[in-house]
């Protein structure tokens, strides 16, 4: 069918809204309309070239959701006039991490930013002279139809508004997770988070949800400091030298028990800016991500090893997507997890590059495209 999506062509580069041609579903997937997709700072990664992928040109987006459409044969339960939301990492339930709970490291997760299908190496989305167009995360949601694998799509209750619920498919469910599952936040814990964007303002909710008594956020943007107060943060700084040394305050000047580093274009020294404000046996979790071709963090490896730190990554927050996605719009609905309040502004698909501009300067914590 005929849709339209934004594109990129080369990276660096800027996001096009051309015509596509995408294909009927084959087994095991399905094709949604997209009622809303989120406007991820690892999306402008693809344009700036930080992230790499394999196929030009590129259909971005990967926090969306929509209505089904159609769904090919072995469609698992899912059918037209479903609500679906899309988790960007595949989920393919029989690898050893699917088995053993760690469903975010998926092994169908290694082929996702190569643009065709991982099942078999061929496309779904074309241009309208035939040429083959990549898919983010398999997905892409910058598009106003999409055909993905099932192994992609969670489905919802009707009764979750659209608009918001595809922020659960990647940012949420990525800086809640660093804070709960990456970084262990416990009651009582101090816990600075560098960075207030889609990542970060999540990853202070879910400090919050697990119980620390106080939650530094960090950012040199005043108007994101005050957001994540508003969220739940307990005190804000503009730099990490002013929020360690808040969190030296609080532990008796051991540092904080935690250091969740969500930056939207983190380096190897924001890395060691949080490494160096944690406490002995303390966690400093690295979600962010920045030029993938950086190497080294400026770390004593003699702190690393006599003060007992952890240095830990965190990829979509170390999430169960089948679960979390649904579990996290459970917490909406009784008002322990805000999602309505994370929106700063709402663009059209053809308002893409405003919104990233936006984006860059500081001016939404997270945009989201709505479709008509």
């Amino acid at each position: 069918m005929r849709t339209r999506g934004a594109v990129v062509r080369q990276a660096p580069g800027k996001y096009e809204v051309i015509d596509l041609e995408v294909e009927d579903p084959r087994p095991d997937e399905l094709q949604v309309k997209l009622v809303a997709s989120g406007m991820c700072h690892s999306d402008d990664h693809f344009a700036t070239g930080d992230i790499m992928v394999g196929t030009y040109p590129m259909a971005g987006g990967h926090e969306g959701a929509g209505i089904v459409t159609k769904v090919g044969p072995n469609s698992k339960g899912i059918e037209e006039g479903d609500h679906v939301i899309f988790s960007f990492i595949p989920s393919c339930g029989h690898c050893r991490w699917c088995a053993s709970g760690q469903q975010n490291l998926c092994d169908h997760g290694a082929s996702i930013l190569q643009g065709p299908r991982w099942t078999d190496g061929s496309y779904r989305m074309h241009t309208t002279d035939g040429a083959p167009v990549g898919q983010a995360c398999g997905i892409s949601t910058f598009v106003e139809h999409t055909t993905a694998s099932l192994e992609s799509a969670v489905k919802i209750d009707k009764d979750i508004p659209l608009n918001v619920a595809c922020l659960v498919g990647c940012g949420v469910g990525t800086g809640w997770g660093s804070a709960v599952n990456a970084a262990e936040v416990q009651p009582g814990h101090t816990v600075i988070v560098m960075g207030i964007g889609g990542i970060g303002i999540n990853a202070v909710q879910g400090a919050k949800h697990a119980g620390a008594s106080n939650i530094i956020a960090c950012d040199p943007v005043a108007f994101k400091r005050e957001k994540a107060q508003e969220m739940g943060a307990t005190h804000a700084a503009s730099s990490m030298e002013e929020a360690t040394e808040l969190a030296k305050q609080f532990t008796n000047g051991q540092g904080a028990d935690s250091a969740i580093v969500t930056v939207g274009v983190t380096t190897g020294e924001h890395v060691a800016q949080a490494f160096a404000s944690i406490r002995k046996a303390g966690t400093t979790v690295v979600t962010g991500i920045g030029n993938m071709e950086e190497v080294g963090v400026p770390i004593a490896i003699s702190e690393l090893t006599l003060f007992q730190k952890r240095l830990q990554g965190a990829l979509f927050g170390g999430s169960n997507p089948n679960w979390d996605i649904k579990r996290q719009l459970e917490l909406y609905r009784t008002g322990a997890l805000k999602l309505d309040e994370l929106i700063t502004k709402t663009y059209t698909l053809d308002d893409i590059n405003q919104g990233y501009q936006d984006m860059r300067d500081g001016k939404n914590i997270r945009g989201v495209i709505e479709y008509t």
